[in-house]
């Protein structure tokens, strides 16, 4: 860690390792120019004190000790035959050059990763093949295709005046939208409702995986 408290991995190829990204006080900057193989990353950082920059990771385990909230640096980072552990909400991983002109965004790919073991909930696969990955069983149920299929999702009533997904206006759901995963008792919470008045409506598609 330097005098900042940054603690930077970046320029080099590390293998058969574990990092435990884990200090409350260190900033943690994976990139640019870092490859990481075979590797198992222990995360427990808030958002604000990570980040990715070009990092390329294979066959490696995330294991999220710590919820990981809003985490748009994912789409700065090739991710290949990756494993996920633990709670990420409102993350976004992919291909999604628009977020940003900055270089750090402009690589970004996600294939081949399993996120069974993981919660997901907000979560986007952006730009990229989501058939490629496995997504988390019931309670989390994920939509696939979201903007294509965006007016038949549309189409029926869903719990608590909950929209799956948005094309127009402000707050529109990017066109790169590839698939997209929510926590049912989490979603339920917030719209004042329930599990299984979700799973009624989530039945009704071909879509949705859960």
């Amino acid at each position: 860690m330097d005098w900042l408290g940054n603690v930077v991995f970046k320029d080099r190829e590390i293998e058969n390792e574990r990092l435990e990204l884990t200090d409350k006080n260190a900033n943690y900057i994976l990139g640019p120019n870092l490859t990481l193989k075979n590797c198992t990353l222990v995360l427990k950082a808030a958002s604000r004190r990570l980040s990715i920059d070009r990092a390329q990771f294979v066959d490696c385990a995330f294991e999220v000790k710590q919820e990981l909230k809003n985490y748009q640096d994912w789409i700065g980072a090739s991710l290949k035959g990756c494993r996920f552990k633990g709670r990420l909400t409102g993350c976004d991983f992919g291909h999604w050059p628009e977020y940003s002109s900055l270089p750090w965004c402009q690589l970004g790919s996600i294939e081949d990763c399993d996120f069974t073991e993981a919660r997901l909930d907000g979560c986007r696969i952006m730009g990229c093949d989501p058939a490629t990955l496995r997504f988390p069983k019931w309670p989390c149920f994920t939509i696939l295709d979201p903007i294509g299929r965006a007016r038949e999702l549309n189409s029926v009533e869903w719990p608590g005046g909950f929209r799956p997904i948005i094309v127009e206006g402000q707050y529109r759901d990017p066109p790169r939208t590839m698939a997209v995963t929510f926590y049912a008792p989490s979603l339920a919470r917030r719209r004042e409702t329930t599990e299984e008045a979700f799973r009624a409506v989530i039945e009704q598609f071909d879509c949705i995986v859960y």
